[in-house]
């Protein structure tokens, strides 16, 4: 079962096409990770998901409705997403926490408390001002953050890259349990192809635009189809930037 679907999506900039006539259905309750090199499109695909850019032509569906009928900032809440570096607001952790249930007039400081759980975090970190925090413990904060929006997709945009080993390891392990805890579809752009090994369940190869192959992490790394699939896995395949990475 699917829980998004693009059928012929396109992206425009300017005169050039970041996206062209994608086709792509992401499974429910998997992690699908988006790899492709430098400049595929790959952040522009993953911001359609929550209509951060808009398609110039093409449909989107989330559960079967047209994207683009569902409130956005109802939709922004369903699929919610964490970007690249930490995006914190001044304060403490859990007015971090506390800012997206704020905007709906509701104030969940338990269900803050279990989301830092999630995240591997103490309640002690609460009270901590989001200033005094490393880089992975901010990252960890980000995530909470969005889960306390309650989401059903969550979407990733190289969470880990900016993480030493050690809090690389422990979002990916974080990240793989919140998938089976909370049944969440998670959409995972990433550059490490040992970290779409070791995390997907699913996997899109996106090239110029364009998806060249999708399937199983088994189909995909062990039987691609594709002569550019099999080059990218080999380093082979030269970049072209086209968008952000």
């Amino acid at each position: 079962m699917q829980v998004l679907k693009l059928e012929k999506v396109s992206v425009n900039l300017g005169t050039s096409k970041i996206l062209d006539k994608i086709n792509l259905e992401i499974p429910a309750n998997k992690i699908t990770t988006i790899i492709g090199p430098s400049g595929a499109g790959k952040s522009t695909l993953l911001r359609l998901f929550n209509r951060l850019v808009s398609p110039a032509e093409g449909k989107i569906t989330f559960k079967g409705k047209n994207i683009e009928e569902v409130d956005v900032i109802q939709l922004r809440n369903r699929v919610g997403m964490v970007f690249q570096l930490p995006v914190l607001f001044p304060g403490t952790v859990l007015d971090n926490l506390s800012y997206g249930p704020s905007l709906k007039g509701v104030r969940e400081d338990d269900y803050a408390l279990y989301c830092l759980k999630l995240v591997g975090l103490d309640k002690s970190f609460a009270e901590k001002d989001v200033s005094s925090l490393s880089g992975g413990e901010q990252q960890r904060v980000s995530l909470a953050r969005t889960l306390a929006n309650k989401p059903e997709v969550l979407l990733l945009d190289e969470p880990t890259s900016a993480l030493d080993p050690a809090s690389t390891e422990h979002i990916e392990k974080t990240i793989c349990q919140l998938k089976s805890s909370l049944n969440l579809t998670i959409i995972w752009i990433t550059h490490d192809l040992n970290q779409a090994k070791r995390v997907s369940d699913y996997v899109v190869f996106l090239a110029g635009g364009k998806v060249i192959e999708a399937g199983t992490k088994e189909q995909l790394f062990s039987n691609p189809k594709e002569k550019l699939t099999k080059l990218f896995l080999a380093g082979q395949l030269a970049e072209k930037r086209r968008d952000n990475p």
